[in-house]
């Protein structure tokens, strides 16, 4: 029996990983290198193209909701560090100057306030992709929608505002009619802009984008890139700012965004950053198994402030996220939607339970913000052993997708022929008796990406019947809820699932 050290496993595992990273650097423009009153709110025109970009695709009505979009406008500080940063992430700051700006806030909340449950997530959105995404709005939106939370997308860097290296050069060059009076001043300070959004959404001076929802919970949340800038605005501007209840950090790195918003700068940002545990809100940190080769740096104890899940069988992208958000990018930009682009032949993305991990994550974090129990720890994933038989990665917090396996669910892929995103979206492996055509068993199988050669697991061997298999994924999803990583809702629906499922067949 082979050992369970994948090796070859370890060089995809630090490309993919480092992707993360290299999309941030090339999405930030070096021009980011360049106490205010209230910032005042406004309606956009409508525009040439009749709808804000990142318009919902699906009907947000039929689940109750409203979209609707608004201008932010006021002076913004940047911030200069303040004494010596260390990595345990008590950054001082001091104001270091000001410019004006005017952005934009993306809004979906429940029609009926009577629906809305006090909480408000505030979505750094993401500009790796080079125009602006909400990924988190994407792997939350179930429990986002069925809970009455309200979402807003602030478009707080410069990139997606003023355009970077994409085709899409920004809000003002996709609808010039719309949004061609915004200005950023670069991304030195989008950590004030994301402070003031969330002061005008408390105390709007203007229409009201929350349409007089009274707020009990104002959550800060970012993904990816959005989500190294969010590690320093808890470490470092949280505790001058004061604005925010709670923060979801979701997919990071172990180094977090510099305070002059030039990720060229990350060389003076202490390495590892991890999140300071003094803060006077919590923090959750999410990672993926994409995430956690690089993130792993900046482990840290879990306090009463501090709680961190690494997820096993998940990636950094996923088939979830990418079926609910291509057809909102492709609405407001068509064929530049920024894709994966994998290698042809190559094996399918993830499709695990990341999700349904975020599901939990944002119920947990807004009782805990409220004042309820801290979240449970989640054990760490080990980033170089997987199971010799099934591929599937050690330790970590495992949902029934991974506990009650009937794939091999990765968050690494062979990028090999691929795009720049492709490394993202990890992968996933049917077991079929090795019939698919990246079943080859070398780095390109997920399954079996190293000799020697073992086959892929046999259904009917671990599951006689499909009434095991069924009674297995019950129990296993009843764990989930019981350990507090997995909603009662989404263990349902996994179970309902298994039972349409043709295993062991």
């Amino acid at each position: 029996m082979r050992t369970p050290v994948r090796s070859p496993w370890r060089r995809a595992i630090a490309a993919a990983a480092g992707t993360v990273l290299a999309l941030a650097l090339a999405a930030v423009p070096s021009s980011a290198r360049a106490d205010t009153g209230d910032p005042t709110i406004s309606v956009p025109p409508s525009g040439s193209h009749g709808f804000p970009f990142l318009a919902a695709a699906e009907d947000l009505g039929s689940f109750g909701y409203t979209e609707s979009e608004y201008f932010l406008a006021g002076t913004a500080t940047s911030y200069a560090p303040s004494g010596i940063w260390t990595s345990d992430g008590r950054w001082g700051v001091r104001p270091s100057g000001q410019a004006a700006y005017k952005t934009r806030l993306l809004v979906r909340r429940p029609s009926d306030p009577s629906k809305f449950n006090g909480t408000v997530v505030v979505e750094w959105l993401n500009v790796s992709g080079q125009i602006d995404i909400s990924p988190d709005y994407w792997f939350e939106r179930d429990e986002l929608l069925r809970k009455g939370y309200a979402w807003v997308g602030v478009s707080a860097q410069a990139v997606g505002v003023n355009g970077g290296l994409g085709d899409v050069k920004g809000l003002k060059g996709w609808d010039p009619a719309r949004y061609g009076s915004l200005v950023h001043p670069g991304d030195a300070y989008s950590y004030d802009i994301f402070s003031q959004a969330g002061r005008a959404l408390r105390h709007p001076a203007g229409p009201d984008p929350l349409g007089g929802l009274k707020i009990r919970t104002l959550l800060a949340d970012g993904e990816s890139q959005s989500a190294l800038f969010m590690t320093t605005y808890a470490d470092a501007v949280h505790p001058v700012a004061g604005v925010y209840d709670g923060f979801m950090i979701h997919s990071n790195s172990a180094v977090a965004a510099p305070i002059s918003g030039d990720l060229a700068d990350t060389a003076l940002v202490p390495n590892p950053s991890r999140i300071r545990t003094d803060l006077s809100v919590p923090a959750f940190v999410v990672l993926t198994e994409t995430d956690v080769p690089l993130a792993s740096a900046a482990r840290q104890p879990d306090t009463d402030r501090v709680v961190h899940w690494e997820l096993a069988g998940t990636s950094h992208g996923d088939q979830w996220a990418y079926d609910l958000g291509d057809p909102t990018v492709k609405k407001s930009v068509g064929d530049a939607a920024p894709q994966p682009d994998c290698a042809a032949g190559s094996a399918p993305y993830n499709d695990g339970p990341g999700h349904y991990s975020m599901n939990a994550a944002l119920r947990h974090l807004t009782s805990w913000a409220q004042g309820g129990t801290r979240p449970p720890s989640g054990a760490p994933l080990s980033t170089v052993l997987r199971d010799p038989l099934t591929g599937l990665a050690s330790g970590g917090v495992r949902l029934p997708d991974i506990t009650v396996p009937t794939r091999t669910l990765t968050g690494l892929r062979d990028i090999r022929n691929s795009g720049p995103f492709c490394g993202l979206y990890g992968a996933r492996d049917p077991w079929n008796h090795d019939a698919d055509a990246w079943d080859r068993h070398d780095l390109g199988d997920p399954s079996d990406p190293s000799l020697p050669i073992v086959p892929e697991p046999v259904l009917s061997r671990l599951y006689p019947t499909h009434a095991d298999y069924v009674s297995k994924v019950k129990a296993a999803a009843q764990r989930s809820v019981d350990d507090g990583y997995l909603l009662p809702e989404d263990a349902t629906t996994i179970v309902t699932t298994a039972q349409n499922a043709p295993v062991p067949n």
